[in-house]
């Protein structure tokens, strides 16, 4: 990340200013969750104001990475366009796959917010070798 801050764009230098500003609280209340800070809100229409609160980086995040779309330019917006997709469908893919093997097979079950790190790893892994912007 430090190269991205030294040999960067402006784009990306406020891309990692963006996704340092969203995890931050992001990763903060998901350690939370295993200290047991919001037993005594769980099951409550406070824990729905939680929801939302550990929602809102997501959704940030997403914001993030499709403003880096938007002021790269065209070369950088399709590659890192093909790498978001490719990272969806995988994730997608994957959710689609366990769910299945819940139904069907009784695999344990796993919260559903996971898909959103699982993505993020998905693009991670994927990423190094998406270089070009064809098909």
């Amino acid at each position: 990340m430090l190269s991205i801050w030294k040999n960067g764009t402006p784009a990306h230098r406020r891309y990692v200013i963006r996704t340092w500003a969203f995890m931050v609280p992001y990763v903060a209340i998901c350690l939370s969750m295993f200290t047991g800070a919001f037993e005594p809100i769980l099951n409550s229409p406070a824990g729905w104001v939680l929801a939302a609160a550990v929602s809102a980086p997501v959704i940030g995040q997403i914001w993030a990475t499709l403003s880096l779309m938007r002021e790269s330019d065209e070369f950088v917006r399709a590659l890192t366009a093909k790498q978001f997709i490719l990272a969806a469908g995988l994730a997608m893919a994957a959710a689609v796959f366990w769910g299945f093997g819940e139904t069907f097979a009784g695999a344990p079950h796993i919260p559903a917010w996971l898909i959103y790190p699982l993505f993020w790893a998905f693009y991670g892994v994927t990423s190094p070798f998406i270089k070009a912007t064809n098909a």
